[in-house]
């Protein structure tokens, strides 16, 4: 049944104006799906718990509209008015919840997934060759579950999957249980650590997995068997970048360890996602030729993953941090020093145009290379005038404080103020000026 229209919810990103609900918070999501790889038929359950932050008797989850709902129950009352319009799944009450109250929603949902168009080209679900893969960032998420879309909203995962016995699926957090009957196979995942949506992934193709030995950290990856060989050159020195990345950002913030997904198919560019980095066959080819990447992709799980931001705006402390890992890890393994690539990528920038804001790019230009580069280079400015001993203490610092978390520019501004009180230049001139330094 449909909902009748009411005006529209608060905004809570102007970047992505459409994606989530303030009115309430949610705590767990519970995935119970079956997916047919030949005909792409996604069929289950989403249980999802909350608790309301304001007083609610409307709201609304965000699902595609390639995904059709069947049946909404809210506290085991099932729900008459509900409807899916707009990206948009609008469910309306009996009658209205109290601020603060629990609120334990299952959605039966079923269809045909695709990617969500975006500014920003295809998000989300997307069929490979033979197999699947989730690229969630960064509203993607809802192309295959209902949920609250927006990085502010962090949540436990537990997602179940049953699809062909040929077959592996690889979701985030830890595999506690992988049970075949007859020609399917079901695998249980379980994420304990709050986690955005868009973080959230679905891997499926014919993947063997491999255990990298002599790693602080379990590191694993589930590639195509014909790549077995060029993985373990390109991939061998992934426990050298934990170890070192580690001892500079602070311990790794996810008990599950570390998952690298090679497909089958090749990939315009890399992926992340919580605990689960995804790259294409193309960035395993032997040559080592994608080791920045998959330093930049590693470095995100503190970075992007685990510290998140609360509204894109603030995307350099994503993207920033992690090319400034690139950089780290080239000095330490025996490249160029960080000195000299801000020094090439100083004179690149300046060679751009300069209308680029870097807290605040627009939804156009958030993933614009330069808010990665100008964003590595802030990073470094603010290296040379800290030292290396309290520029490092400060990111371990931010790491830690903000684990699990989700952050503005304003809380890293602010951190960096108790190990100086002279960087107000620093910001204005790399955050709060379109002109490169």
């Amino acid at each position: 049944m449909k909902v009748p229209a009411e005006k529209c919810a608060p905004v809570i990103d102007d970047y992505l104006p459409r994606s989530g609900d303030p009115g309430y918070r949610v705590s767990r999501y519970e995935l119970d799906l079956e997916y047919r790889v030949a005909i792409n038929r996604l069929s289950g359950t989403a249980t999802i718990t909350a608790v309301t932050l304001v007083e609610l008797q409307q709201f609304t989850l965000d699902l595609s509209a390639s995904l059709s709902v069947s049946k909404v129950s809210v506290n085991g009352q099932r729900v008459a008015q509900f409807s899916c319009r707009g990206g948009k799944l609008r469910i309306r009450l009996a009658s209205k919840l109290a601020a603060g109250a629990a609120m334990a929603m299952v959605v039966r949902y079923g269809g045909a997934p695709q990617p969500i168009r975006s500014l920003w080209g295809d998000v989300g679900f997307e069929e490979l060759t033979d197999g699947v893969l989730v690229a969630g960032q960064p509203n993607g998420a809802p192309s295959w579950f209902p949920c609250n879309d927006h990085p502010g909203d962090k949540a436990a995962f537990r997602i179940q999957v049953s699809t062909e016995s040929r077959y592996r699926v690889v979701a985030n957090g830890k595999l506690v249980a992988r049970r075949t009957r007859a020609s399917q196979t079901v695998w249980t995942y379980e994420q304990p650590e709050p986690t955005s949506t868009y973080l959230i992934t679905l891997q499926i193709g014919v993947y063997e997995a491999v255990r990298l030995a002599r790693t602080p950290v379990p590191i694993q990856a589930a590639l195509p068997a014909r790549l077995r060989g060029e993985f373990e050159h390109d991939f061998a020195r992934q426990p050298e970048m934990m170890s070192l990345f580690v001892e500079l950002f602070g311990p790794y913030p996810l008990g599950s360890g570390y998952t690298v997904v090679v497909t089958d198919d090749d990939l315009d560019i890399p992926l992340e996602a919580q605990g689960i980095s995804i790259f294409g066959a193309n960035h395993c080819d032997g040559s080592r030729a994608a080791e920045r990447l998959i330093a930049h992709e590693l470095a995100h799980q503190w970075f992007g993953n685990s510290v998140t931001v609360r509204r894109w705006r603030d995307i350099w402390l994503h993207e920033g941090f992690a090319c400034y890992a690139e950089w780290l890890w080239s000095e330490r393994s025996g490249g160029p020093d960080a000195d000299e690539l801000a020094r090439l990528h100083h004179e690149q920038l300046r060679a751009k145009p300069q209308d680029l804001l870097l807290a605040d790019p627009g939804p156009r230009h958030m993933f614009d290379d330069r808010v990665y580069t100008r964003g590595a280079l802030t990073l470094h400015a603010l290296r040379g005038r800290l030292g290396d001993a309290n520029f490092f203490a400060l990111l371990r610092d931010w790491a830690t404080r903000h684990r699990h978390g989700a952050v503005v520019t304003d809380d890293f501004t602010g951190l960096a103020a108790g190990y100086s009180d002279q960087l107000r230049p620093l910001w204005e001139a790399w955050l709060y000026s379109t002109t490169v330094p």
